[in-house]
């Protein structure tokens, strides 16, 4: 009997340990699977959040929508940027006629008389055909583009996008900045290219290239700003004075003129084919600096840059100290920061203030000078007849020159 209830007391107690390790299992397991904070929500939570957008909110998210995202559509940004300006984009078409005389041998009085008079004095005439683009910015038919589209052009005739063709006249040209201004007289009311501020324009905001680049016209092509202010120096053009727009839109000769517009449809910018070397880089005129100089060219027929009469490079430190240690080098130069000079043009305002090769420029008008690009601004900016005080350093002194500035006839 004794033994009876032992056996019994051990069955009840196995019970309540099985009961007790099935319970302690079934804790650790819902432990395990239960989620954690840092997990995402269930979708059905996600649902119910998006629910409670109201339908306002949703629109402005879909406004946000990046350009990039509304081109995978049916109809993209290029589009309707290409089709707000695309008929105002003309191709300009040029003829030049040249005459080469006979060799001055082929003059010579004995010469002349063992052929007889009958030769000719001159060789027969040959016709240069050039081809660029441009944009109408004015509805009587005013034509923006680059000077060295239309430069010593015989003949410029201006085509629209429907076919339609004007004899252009070249109404005023500058060098400096590479702009002209052409006149046509249509019979009626042209499409006008809006014009937008490159001032608002940022490294990494879209490019959009219109022209007819090559011969092939009406043509797009797309891209992005690369960087900004390049000046005409760094690009390898020491007779320009401009800071122009980078951008990877592919740019060719026969783009010269035509616009680079924004994602919008606005011209930032006048494309500029000026390195044949450049490989996935092209170059724009600010559409800001554009416009002041369009407003002069349809007023006076050109424009007037002050200068003084130097040749320049930027100069620091290490550079010339690189100079300095070089057992070759005609000259010693200051190891400081300020603007070289490398040539003094003859008969230049420069000259006649005593400016020498090898002065170092560091101030004008008391503002500091520590590139060739300030200096030139400097310059641009200021008035013609203007007296600039001018200080440099020669050798171990430092001096203080007056230079007058005067109208720049021909590129230096």
């Amino acid at each position: 009997m004794r033994f009876s209830q032992i056996s019994s007391s051990i069955r009840q107690f196995s019970s309540y340990l099985f009961a007790l390790i099935i319970g302690v299992t079934l804790t650790v397991s819902t432990w395990q699977v239960l989620p954690s904070q840092a997990e995402p929500a269930p979708y059905s939570a996600y649902t119910d959040a998006m629910n409670r957008v109201s339908t306002s909110d949703a629109s402005d998210i879909v406004a946000q929508q990046s350009p990039a995202n509304a081109a995978i559509g049916s109809s993209s940004f290029v589009t309707a940027a290409v089709n707000r300006v695309g008929t105002a984009v003309v191709r300009i078409d040029t003829e030049r006629t040249i005459t080469r005389r006979i060799d001055p041998f082929m003059e010579d009085p004995f010469f002349r008389r063992f052929f007889g008079d009958g030769f000719p004095q001159q060789m027969p005439s040959e016709q240069l055909r050039g081809l660029g683009s441009g944009f109408i910015i004015d509805k009587g038919g005013l034509v923006l583009t680059n000077a060295h589209v239309v430069d010593k052009a015989d003949k410029v005739t201006v085509r629209l996008k429907d076919g339609r063709t004007y004899e252009g006249k070249v109404q005023g040209i500058d060098e400096v900045t590479d702009l002209a201004v052409v006149k046509i007289n249509p019979d009626k009311d042209l499409p006008v290219a809006p014009l937008g501020s490159s001032d608002a324009v940022q490294v990494g905001d879209w490019a959009i290239a219109v022209g007819n680049p090559l011969g092939f016209d009406n043509t797009v092509t797309l891209g992005i700003v690369s960087t900004l202010k390049r000046s005409s120096a760094q690009v390898g053009i020491a007779d320009k004075r401009l800071d122009f727009i980078q951008t990877d839109a592919a740019i060719n000769p026969g783009n010269s003129g035509g616009p680079l517009l924004n994602e919008r449809g606005e011209v930032i910018g006048i494309n500029t084919a000026i390195r044949p070397d450049a490989m996935g880089i092209g170059f724009a005129i600010p559409i800001d600096k554009a416009k002041a100089i369009a407003l002069k060219l349809q007023r006076d027929g050109k424009v007037i840059h002050p200068y003084l009469g130097v040749q320049m490079v930027t100069l620091t430190p290490e550079l010339a100290k690189q100079n300095n240690t070089d057992p070759n080098s005609p000259i010693q130069i200051p190891e400081i920061n300020g603007v070289l000079v490398m040539r003094v043009v003859p008969d230049s305002p420069a000259a006649s203030a005593g400016v020498r090769r090898g002065d170092v420029i560091v101030q004008i008008d008391r503002e500091p000078v520590t590139s060739a690009d300030k200096l030139q601004n400097l310059v641009e900016n200021s008035r013609l007849g203007q007296l600039l005080q001018v200080k440099v350093q020669r050798g171990n002194q430092i001096q203080v020159l007056s230079i007058r500035t005067a109208e720049l006839r021909d590129p230096v």
